[in-house]
Formats: structure tokens, sequence, C-alpha cells
């Protein structure tokens, strides 16, 4: 399958090379030309604008957008619709509100081009080696694209979620989860650190990974993080916030749902920007792990 993919940041450029590797003909775009000159490199087809990106694609076009959540996903929309013909594809595959996506999907639906809300999942090791999606779409687009979610996704890794704007939607609860299992081993490792004892915290994590109740990715991703910084002495316990929790939060509110771990977690997060813990130093150095999110040095 030929894809355009927009975004060839840490998740966009690995997702690039897993497609590649997959079979699939990438053309990659982004603003910075140095991205698309490191994909070329890699045996990626570069485009330099959003309208030679379109030019080189066969139809049915199949648009990704890799691009943050909000106005960058509807600026390169706006810019697409123009170029796009009936039946073509965009791809939504960041962390975008799923109200966002109901109203794009009507919007696109208006003018003939099909639109899928994937919540993409995995971090950038996940992007690069076996993603696991969450696709919003209709049955029949659905269908269409099943062999390229296949290739990319670890196995049992994708599903169809229903109509357009479930994928976000569920991706929006996964992160809400991850929000709050986070700052569970946060917490955790901060009630170890601050004990009577000079407990080897890398050690604990790999132990506690292998065959332990809580074994995890996270509890992996937390031996290297201990592995790398063994006290976290080089972070500040900042963790920053990128809205799916509070979205989360808020989706449960209207749904009369409690959700007091996410929510505690998600004022955590928010607390964190006023003050610094151990725990935040751990849930910071998590994030970075799988996702390459900025840490803030001391």
């Amino acid at each position: 399958m030929q894809i355009g993919l927009i975004g060839l940041g840490k998740m966009g450029f690995n997702l690039a090379l897993n497609m590649k590797d997959h079979g699939h003909q990438v053309v990659g775009y982004n603003r910075s030309p140095e991205a698309v000159q490191r994909a070329e490199a890699e045996g990626i087809t570069g485009a330099y604008g959003i309208e030679d990106l379109v030019n080189k694609l066969q139809p049915r076009r199949v648009v990704w957008l890799m691009v943050p959540a909000g106005s960058p996903v509807d600026e390169n929309i706006e810019k697409l619709v123009l170029l796009l013909e009936a039946r073509d594809i965009i791809i939504d595959g960041g962390n975008s509100n799923y109200k966002d996506t109901l109203r794009r999907y009507k919007m696109l639906k208006e003018k003939g081009i099909d639109f899928v809300d994937v919540g993409t999942s995995g971090g950038i090791e996940g992007a690069r080696s076996g993603a696991c999606a969450m696709v919003g779409a209709e049955e029949e687009v659905f269908k269409y694209l099943e062999p390229l979610f296949k290739d990319i996704c670890v196995d049992r890794g994708y599903l169809h979620t229903g109509p357009s704007g479930s994928g976000h939607f569920v991706k929006m609860v996964h992160n809400g989860v991850e929000y709050g299992m986070m700052q569970a081993i946060g917490e955790g490792f901060e009630v170890l650190q601050k004990s009577r004892f000079n407990f080897n915290l890398r050690e604990i994590a790999r132990v506690w990974n292998h065959g332990s109740v809580i074994r995890s990715w996270l509890i992996e991703l937390a031996e290297k993080a201990f592995a790398d910084d063994p006290n976290l002495n080089r972070i500040k316990g900042v963790i920053h916030s990128s809205g799916e929790g509070l979205w989360t939060v808020q989706e449960a509110l209207e749904l009369k749902v409690p959700v007091p771990v996410i929510a505690q977690s998600l004022y955590t997060r928010y607390r964190s920007e006023q003050e610094d813990s151990f725990s935040g130093k751990v849930v910071a150095a998590l994030r970075n792990q799988f996702g390459g999110h900025a840490v803030e040095q001391k």
C-alpha cells in the first residue's frame, strides 16, 4: 500500500520505517527539510510540501497525519481537502480529542473524503517495531486499511473500535489509565527511596518485572531509567500533561463515572509544576523512556 505520512518526528519517522519494512511505499513530508532528508536516507520517498506529497500518491490516496493534536491537525486537513478527491482517506494517528475527530469526520464526509482516527500506543519503540492501534472508521474503510494495521502492529495489536471518534475515545481512556498506573509506580518508588534501607531501585524494578503481579513494560522502563540515573538526580520531578488525562476526567464527570485514581494522578501532574518530588521524577523518567517526552534537567 502507498502511504503519505505527514509528520516525521519521533513517532512519525519510526512509523514510516515500520511501514517501509513491511513493503509499503511511504512518501514522507515534514515542515523541516532536514527531517525529510533523514527519511530519504532511509529509502523513504521525500516530499517538500503537502501538494508535492499528494501529487506523488496514486488514487485511492491515503494520507496519515502524525502531528500534534489541535490546530496542526486542522491546518493540515484544510490544505489536504483542496488537493484530495472523493474516497481518498485521511488518517489522524495523533492524540486528538474525540470531539474534534467527530467534527472533522462530519466536515470531510460532506466532501466525500474518508476520515479515520487511530489511537496509537506503544511509544517510539512500538512505532518502530510493532504498535498498538485503536481504529475508528467506517467498516469499508477499515477493511481497506486493515492489511496496513496488521503489518505495523504487534500480533493482535489492532482493533476496529467502531465508527469515527471511537478510536480516539479509547486511546483517551487508555492514557487516563496510563496516568494512574505511572503515578502508582512513582509513589511506590518514592516510599522505597525514602525508607531506612539503602535500596538499589534498578534491581527492585528488575525483580518486580520477573514473575511479580505488577510486572509490565512500565516497570521495565523504570529499570532502564534507574540504570541511566540511579537516583534520578539529573532531572526534576515535573510531569507535563498532554491533555488526555484531563479529557478522560471531563468525560467521566459527564458520564457520572467516579475516576478518583485518574483524577488524582492528573492533579499530581499540575502540582508537579509547583514543587519537586521523587515520585514525579519517576513518572517524568517513564514518560521520557516510552515516548521521548521532554524532562526538565536540574
